[in-house]
């Protein structure tokens, strides 16, 4: 055994302040080494939108695309970009589903946080006497909150559900944005496809107006007439900048929608397909709503984290408690141990308010998911029967093309032979050119509608441009 002397424990009693002082210093610099410093970050005064020459670089990894048709689609913009390739660009690159993501992350955090224990409480304190002969008193303890820890597991689980719930609604808006940008693609080649028609529209009647204002000058044609020419080119006229301009705001909204910058001009590729939409996939798909829509899941688990918040609030019905340790010296130099409890006594508030909130907000979480989910079932009953009705007003349309095109071919080769006056011959072009664009515009609207279905139901109704077509059911779950 080592000897000791006496001037050793002496040095041990006198030091014995700075060894407690130098503890709680090198507890507090460990605290210390555990926590996240601040970085400033500051804000970027420059566009962050991608460029033309940042396009041609984009690589995309179609696995962590939220729709199956996507995942199976390999993204190659070398080639100009079809209607898979523009939604995945839009999954990928979208502003706002960036900050949706961010939000996911915010979640996270928060979901981590409501998993922390809470942190020990620590109390010193000390006393001075006056007195000559009386001793420095203190008093050290530590306590712990009790409840936290009891409502610990319906927090945990409160904040795991609200993370479901926010994955989901990014979900859902991953798939709104893929229905956006299907249909801005789908109006873009629409607006590509009509602009050059109403142009052949206002050169026609510009024509006509131009030859029949010189017969009255001089003098074979009467003013009425005239007027009537100038009246169609005008029409003609603003319906095709009205088109420039449509096309140009789409152009906007595309590009806005992507991510890109506005002088990006995208190299949209492929056609449309008129595939019908079988009824019994359509029937399918419907009664598997509730299980299949991120929108209604997200519903579901913001139900389940309300539910474990109406449970933690009713835990917390029950009296606070926290409990501690307890370590004092008084004046007159004795030494006590013993231990501390803090009980709030639940006379009067007993947490009934919060109770109530969290009650109320359950039944109001229960009705909101009842109310989307009629919705839902409505808004595919009326596109199903607005599908029908474009079905059968593009069949129509289409069926009288051929004899409107046969007509203005005739008028043409009579026109050249000089055997059509000229207002006959423009007045039958332009019958032609209105029913191609009546054609195309139910087309576009019957795509739109099939884009809109898909949106609502999901993936197992093919896109209407789509060349990936043989996906199956169980894919699209």
């Amino acid at each position: 055994m080592p000897f000791y002397s006496a001037a050793h424990f002496v040095r041990v009693r006198i030091g014995s302040g700075r060894t407690r002082v130098a503890a709680l210093t090198g507890a507090y610099a460990l605290m210390l080494s555990g926590c996240t410093w601040y970085h400033r970050e500051p804000l970027s005064p420059n566009t962050t939108s991608t460029s033309a020459t940042q396009v041609e670089r984009v690589q995309i990894d179609p696995s962590r695309m939220p729709l199956p048709e996507l995942a199976s689609h390999r993204f190659d913009p070398s080639d100009g970009f079809d209607i898979e390739e523009v939604a995945m660009l839009a999954v990928a690159n979208n502003p706002a589903l960036k900050l949706a993501r961010d939000e996911l992350h915010i979640a996270c955090a928060q979901a981590y946080s409501a998993g922390l224990l809470p942190d020990p409480q620590l109390s010193i304190s000390s006393d001075y006497p006056g007195a000559l002969g009386a001793t420095r008193a203190f008093n050290y303890g530590i306590s712990m909150d009790v409840m936290a820890i009891v409502t610990r597991s319906a927090n945990k689980q409160s904040a795991d559900a609200t993370i479901a719930k926010t994955d989901l609604g990014l979900l859902w808006q991953e798939w709104q944005t893929v229905a956006q940008a299907k249909q801005l693609f789908i109006k873009s080649r629409f607006q590509a496809q009509t602009l050059p028609l109403l142009q052949q529209q206002r050169d026609l009647t510009r024509m006509r107006y131009g030859r029949m204002a010189q017969a009255q000058r001089d003098g074979n044609l009467t003013e009425d007439s005239l007027t009537a020419a100038l009246t169609a080119y005008s029409d003609a006229n603003r319906q095709y900048a009205d088109a420039q301009r449509a096309a140009q705001q789409t152009h906007h909204d595309l590009n806005a929608l992507l991510g890109l910058a506005q002088d990006v001009q995208l190299q949209l590729t492929g056609g449309d397909n008129d595939t019908p939409m079988a009824d019994d996939t359509l029937d399918a798909a419907l009664r598997a709503i509730p299980e299949r829509r991120p929108d209604l899941l997200a519903l579901q688990a913001g139900y389940e984290a309300q539910e474990q918040k109406y449970r933690a609030a009713i835990l917390s019905q029950f009296p606070s408690l926290s409990v501690g340790f307890v370590r004092a010296r008084d004046t007159s130099n004795i030494y006590t141990s013993g231990f501390q409890i803090n009980l709030s006594l639940p006379i009067f508030n007993r947490n009934q308010g919060n109770v109530a909130i969290e009650h109320a907000t359950r039944q109001r979480l229960r009705d909101e998911y009842q109310d989307r989910l009629n919705t839902a079932f409505a808004d595919v009953a009326q596109m199903r029967a607005d599908t029908a009705i474009l079905t059968r007003q593009l069949q129509a349309t289409q069926a009288a093309l051929p004899d409107v095109d046969s007509a203005a071919k005739h008028a043409a080769d009579a026109y050249a032979q000089h055997n059509l006056a000229l207002g006959a011959y423009v007045d039958a072009q332009s019958a032609a050119l209105t029913k191609r664009i009546d054609v195309a515009t139910l087309s576009e609207s019957l795509a739109e509608q099939r884009v809109g279905l898909q949106a609502l139901l999901g993936s197992a109704i093919p896109d209407a441009y789509s060349p990936d077509r043989t996906f199956t059911e169980s894919h699209a779950k």
